[in-house]
């Protein structure tokens, strides 16, 4: 056996060992485990990590290629010093306490060997292979493992205050997977802190999508995504063209970080004079908003939400957090297209003010970002002149001045685009704001991005095929532009098929829970498929059975019930012909 052999079975070992190593690290971090049990972890923690030095300075040892200071030897580099350093530190109180020391002392090195596991799974081919499951089989079966495993997770001692039930622990993890923000439970009092992060780094997963950081961290390492990888990747999220796939991923993942970090300091900045919190539950607080916020998650740390005494009067945080839904819920693509043709704006005045010629770069802002920011625009107008007009005097009576109405009345008329905040109470809405909440929870936020209803672009296209057969036209122009067939096609049996899933969700709740207020159970259909989260305090009152359809719900929702068929039904080979054309009686 050659050098290279023994190090590729040296590497396969510290994969299987590092995901041993990651289930360990769990189960410690979530029972209360005997003295001896604590021990022989924290030796196997230290054995990962001394084979991740071994294997680690065995790819640059046995490659082929001259050394370069790239950003993985970078990456290397640093988390070696890091866990060097990290060692050395507790390396006395191991010597001392040989190898009992407090779990706490070990909460460093468990990071280490989730950082050792992500580096060594990254390191192998990330290859989407069709031969097993199609794209689309694998999108559901990617958001599926996600919520079973969320849910062992939130049962785990450590993560809760008292026992959770599976049914509910099912639930949460769905709403936090498939970022609607529904409870059965009290986020706030139910969960411990540990169970609170568990959340929050079901959001982060569930709004991102488990393939984009899978793509994401074998590019890294690896430098490259397979072809097939790509093809599926755009396949999924409808991209035109593989060739951007790539640098889309890298786009989305850099644009969320950011905007995370940035919204999470605005939110430490507008919360510093709440005295009963110290500067780390504010830190954690602002963290957590930050990534529900953006992800359109909906989840509070707060059990009344953002409706809490210490916050429902605080503007500005009602401000930035309507803000980064918002831009959350616009659409990854979107965003990225709309901050390129802001930079190629700001570039050309530039260049105008010294007297330089730029590049001109027509259509820059592309068909769909327009449809979508005229739409949101329009939606967010609406929503607000309703929301002002019909609770002007009955909800947003507590707020004194005009401009906290006003800041409240946008923030209520924006939540419903999948957000899921409230900050008001929800079951003293006057009906007809009850009715407008539904229709917007319907329509929901835009494509690719972590919000979910019908889209509006769906409901654009829907409304502009509606104007064109008024008008007598056979095709539907918008921008100089025809929209496809197949994007009409599309978008009419996204709509029906909501109609049919939300249908079903409330003739099945009615039948086992007939003494709910059928009202109130329609709205909580609609929240829940439209993955939004508000309520009108209904979701504590659902049996198990409900509470099992409002997760299916959810996660029909956040998959779309159109990718299911395309996951359960088998492509057709289109015959090189066609039929006569024959017009159906509609009215």
């Amino acid at each position: 056996m050659n050098a290279a052999t023994r190090y590729r079975l040296l590497n396969n070992f510290t994969i299987l060992i590092s995901v041993i190593g990651v289930v360990i690290a769990l189960l410690d971090s979530g029972f209360t485990l005997p003295e001896w049990l604590q021990q022989v972890f924290h030796i196997v923690y230290l054995v990962i990590i001394f084979l991740s030095f071994i294997v680690t300075a065995g790819r640059y040892l046995y490659t082929k290629k001259p050394l370069t200071l790239n950003k993985v030897a970078v990456f290397d580099l640093l988390t070696s010093i890091a866990i060097i350093i990290l060692l050395a530190a507790h390396f006395n109180d191991l010597v001392r306490l040989g190898l009992s020391a407090t779990i706490e002392g070990f909460v460093a090195i468990k990071l280490a060997v989730f950082v050792t596991f992500i580096r060594e799974l990254s390191d192998h081919d990330f290859n989407l292979n069709r031969t097993f499951l199609n794209p689309a089989q694998f999108f559901i079966l990617s958001f599926l493992t996600v919520v079973l495993v969320g849910s062992l997770l939130l049962m785990m001692p450590n993560a809760t205050t008292q026992p959770l039930s599976f049914v509910d622990a099912l639930f949460t993890a769905t709403s936090a997977v498939c970022v609607t923000g529904l409870i059965v439970v009290d986020t706030a009092t139910y969960f411990t802190t540990f169970g609170q992060a568990i959340i929050m780094g079901l959001i982060q997963i569930g709004g991102l999508g488990i393939l984009t950081f899978v793509t994401y961290f074998s590019y890294f390492f690896k430098g490259g995504v397979s072809y097939e990888t790509q093809a599926s990747i755009s396949e999924m999220s409808y991209m035109r063209g593989m060739g951007n796939v790539v640098s889309t991923l890298k786009s989305i993942l850099y644009v969320t970080f950011a905007v995370e970090a940035v919204a999470a300091a605005l939110i430490y900045i507008s919360i510093h004079d709440i005295p009963s919190m110290e500067w780390t539950e504010r830190l954690f607080f602002s963290v957590f908003h930050a990534i529900s916020a953006f992800c359109n998650a909906g989840f509070s740390t707060f059990s009344a939400g953002m409706y809490d005494d210490s916050v429902r009067f605080n503007y500005p945080l009602q401000l930035i957090i309507a803000t980064t839904f918002i831009f959350g819920g616009m659409g990854f693509v979107i965003v990225v297209n709309v901050l390129r043709y802001m930079r190629y704006r700001a570039e050309r005045l530039i260049y105008r003010s010294a007297d330089q010629r730029c590049d001109y770069q027509p259509w820059l802002l592309n068909i769909n970002s327009r449809i979508t920011l005229i739409t949101t625009g329009a939606l967010l107008l609406t929503g607000l002149i309703g929301v002002m007009v019909f609770e002007y005097n009955n909800v947003l009576a507590d707020h004194t001045s005009f401009f906290g109405k006003l800041i409240t009345g946008f923030f209520t008329a924006a939540t419903p685009r999948t957000a899921g905040f409230n900050v008001i109470d929800m079951g003293e809405l006057a009906f007809p704001t009850v009715m407008l909440t539904i229709f917007l929870m319907w329509i929901g936020a835009s494509p690719n991005s972590t919000g979910g209803g019908i889209k509006t672009s769906t409901f654009a296209i829907a409304l502009l095929n509606t104007l064109s057969l008024a008008r007598g036209q056979t095709k539907i122009e918008v921008f100089k532009r025809q929209i496809a067939e197949i994007s009409v096609r599309r978008a009419f049996s996204i709509m029906w098929l909501s109609l049919l899933v939300i249908g079903t969700g409330v003739t099945l709740i009615s039948y086992d829970q007939p003494e709910l207020d059928l009202i109130k159970v329609i709205f909580e259909c609609f929240s829940a498929y439209s993955t939004v989260g508000l309520s009108l305090n209904l979701t504590a009152d659902l049996s198990d059975f409900s509470k099992v359809v409002v997760s299916v719900m959810m996660f029909v929702g956040r998959v779309s019930m159109l990718t299911i068929f395309i996951a359960l039904l088998k492509n057709s080979r289109q015959g090189n012909y066609s039929y006569p054309t024959e017009e159906i009686t509609i009215n």
